[in-house]
């Protein structure tokens, strides 16, 4: 029940006050942006949705006009350079993602399930296959996020994902988004121009 219409309602209804209360803040935001450097406020791109349909995903734009539009961030060659003074510090907040609200209200995403994947990252979207992960709408924060999140490599984040939609519940989306808050806090787990880092720190420790 919870699965197939109670968290449907749970999304739109919290996403709506979030979209109220969190106005003032995204409005001031939005100027900073574009103060801070040429080109849009929001940054759109597409994205894999629930049954592996597409669409477009909103963030506050934190990067150069002239970045690379489709390259996954640990992709770029040295990101740091792309990166805006406004951009560093949303990015470093998690505010570049509250855009992701209307994402949330359209039916395209929900508060928790797995990261929407970019269209051509087909070596997760095949892993995701895998575990039915593909299958669910993809969520602001999930299982993978609380759980080493840009530190994990591609297998190990489609499993946690496939984990997730296996024991679906209210109570697992209490616990990531919950877990997510102090993820934010701490900025557990983001690593900036690098992914799956987690088993390679392990080993470093280790030798």
């Amino acid at each position: 029940m919870y699965r197939n219409g109670v968290k449907r309602v749970l999304d739109f209804l919290l996403s709506l006050v979030a979209t109220i209360l969190l106005s003032p803040i995204m409005l001031a935001l939005s100027i900073w942006i574009k103060l801070d450097s040429p080109g849009p406020v929001f940054f759109r791109q597409k994205r894999v949705g629930i049954h592996k349909t597409h669409f477009n995903i909103l963030k506050f734009r934190t990067m150069k006009s002239d970045t690379p539009h489709d390259v996954p961030t640990h992709m770029l060659k040295n990101p740091d350079s792309y990166i805006t003074k406004s951009g560093a510090f949303l990015r470093k907040t998690s505010l570049d993602e509250l855009p992701q609200i209307w994402n949330i209200l359209a039916g395209q995403m929900s508060i928790v399930g797995p990261r929407p994947a970019l269209y051509n990252q087909y070596d997760l979207i095949e892993e995701r296959d895998k575990y039915g992960a593909n299958d669910v709408r993809p969520g602001l924060t999930g299982l993978a996020q609380v759980n080493g999140r840009d530190e994990l490599e591609i297998e190990e984040k489609a499993r946690l994902d496939g984990e997730y939609v296996k024991n679906l519940t209210f109570a697992m989306d209490l616990r990531c988004f919950f877990k997510t808050i102090t993820y934010v806090f701490n900025r557990e787990g983001v690593v900036e121009g690098g992914t799956g880092t987690l088993q390679q720190n392990q080993q470093e420790k280790k030798d």
